[in-house]
């Protein structure tokens, strides 16, 4: 049985509902503060927090490998509220670790970010650019990254991080899709600008060293996001060894090619006014996947930032109000 901590949140529950649809068994650990329990159907869940010590304890029973999404991540409260996000970051993460020791789970996949990179040095980041993260978020990412591989040192803790870049997008069939409280995603948030659910969007900095002067970033479907978690688990149940790997495109889109995307989509203007630049922001990121490919065949097969921006839409449309929860 695989446990996913953090399942009820955006990206975790989407790969809850990717391992029901291949049949494999699932159990979902969350404290539902950022997540839905609607989100994940009829999944088994805990309700229990990192931050308490022992409350992954009855989780673990009967689990072969964690898959570890629980963490806050907006770049701006992290600035602002630097000691919530190690507690719930770092300390939550050591909680699961040395449960997972102590009941001999000795696989990881965790959830990590592009944010560990910083102010990037090339114009595509491999896993081998030097780490320096700009944001609160990222230090803390990296934090865990650091400790899994001491883990596997130390413990034989093998651990698979998976270094997001942007995710995005909404299942197909819209019955699944972003619902954060605040929500600080730019696609979700044009979308809702676009169809008059805010009164505008706020474009972040205008003069960063890019070609229109907004930040750049690459966009990965969660469906893609949820194909590489798959694979790492299979990765690891099979005997893998420890590995880093990015999840992105390899293609950038800035600020206002994404709320052009959406202008075109919903065939409505948005509403979008320039202010002050975030601090943490780095100006570009930009994804060189080729290492996972090379390993795994895996690619960002519905990436596309059209298709990304139709399945999100299709999402915000059926659901004005998001779970109802």
């Amino acid at each position: 049985m695989v446990l996913v901590v953090g399942g009820a949140g955006y990206i975790g529950s989407h790969f809850v509902r990717h391992l029901v649809r291949s049949g494999q068994s699932v159990r979902v650990f969350d404290n539902l503060e950022k997540g839905h329990r609607a989100a994940i159907d009829s999944a088994e869940i805990v309700i229990g927090d990192l931050r308490q010590p022992d409350a992954i304890l009855p989780a673990l029973e009967g689990i072969r490998t964690v898959v570890h999404f629980a963490a806050y991540s907006e770049v701006g409260e992290g600035e602002r509220s630097p000691l919530a996000f190690y507690e719930n970051n770092v300390v939550g993460t050591f909680h699961l670790v040395r449960a997972m020791r102590d009941r001999g789970v000795s696989q990881i996949v965790f959830s990590s970010t592009a944010a560990v990179y910083g102010e990037p040095e090339s114009n595509s980041l491999s896993e081998t650019h030097r780490t320096m993260p700009t944001s609160v978020y990222g230090r803390t990412k990296l934090a865990v990254e650091k400790m899994l591989e001491d883990c596997d040192r130390a413990h034989g803790i093998r651990s698979v991080r998976l270094r997001y870049f942007n995710a995005a997008g909404a299942d197909a069939n819209g019955d699944h899709g972003e619902d954060h409280t605040p929500e600080s995603h730019l696609i979700p948030l044009v979308i809702q600008a676009a169809l008059g659910r805010r009164p505008e969007i706020k474009v972040f900095g205008t003069d960063y060293p890019t070609a229109d002067g907004t930040c750049v970033r690459d966009y990965v479907h969660v469906e893609d996001l949820a194909s590489a978690h798959e694979l790492a688990v299979q990765h690891l149940e099979k005997g893998g060894l420890s590995q880093t790997f990015n999840l992105g495109t390899g293609v950038g889109y800035s600020v206002r090619q994404v709320i052009q995307c959406v202008d075109q989509v919903i065939g409505a203007e948005v509403p979008a006014t320039d202010s002050d630049r975030r601090p943490g922001d780095p100006s570009t990121l930009i994804a060189d996947p080729s290492a996972i490919n090379r390993a795994w065949g895996w690619a960002a097969k519905h990436s596309r930032l059209e298709q990304i921006v139709e399945d999100a839409v299709r999402w915000h449309r059926d659901h004005p109000v998001g779970y109802r929860d």
